[in-house]
């Protein structure tokens, strides 16, 4: 079997006999959707636009600096204490230094 001659259903076929659902093959993570971001030294927030083996590139962009209450960001993001927007365009974030991350509703867009 020649990779580069697979055809689109019989790339399926084998993704189905492997179970990883149709788009999130190699990663859990969902083009388009808004994340907050917990890294080893910060809390990055934004629209996911690519996922490559090491690093994730948002847009949207935003430094959450202080979340206030954790528990509470979780549920609305926007009553964060702090929130500083990166300028318009792509950011690059090492996957090596994500600790966690989950869907959010709503883009931190404010200097707050």
């Amino acid at each position: 079997m020649n990779i580069d001659e697979l055809t689109i259903r019989e790339v399926r076929e084998l993704t189905a006999l492997i179970n990883l659902p149709s788009g999130k093959i190699g990663h859990p993570w969902l083009i388009g959707k808004d994340y907050a971001i917990r890294t080893v030294t910060m809390i990055l927030t934004g629209t996911l636009i690519s996922v490559d083996e090491s690093e994730l590139v948002i847009e949207n962009a935003a430094w959450v600096a202080d979340t206030g209450r954790f528990s509470e960001f979780l549920k609305e993001p926007t009553k964060a204490n702090e929130i500083e927007p990166f300028p318009d365009g792509p950011v690059i974030v090492g996957r090596n230094s994500v600790i966690d991350a989950f869907q959010i509703q709503g883009k931190l867009r404010l200097v707050k």
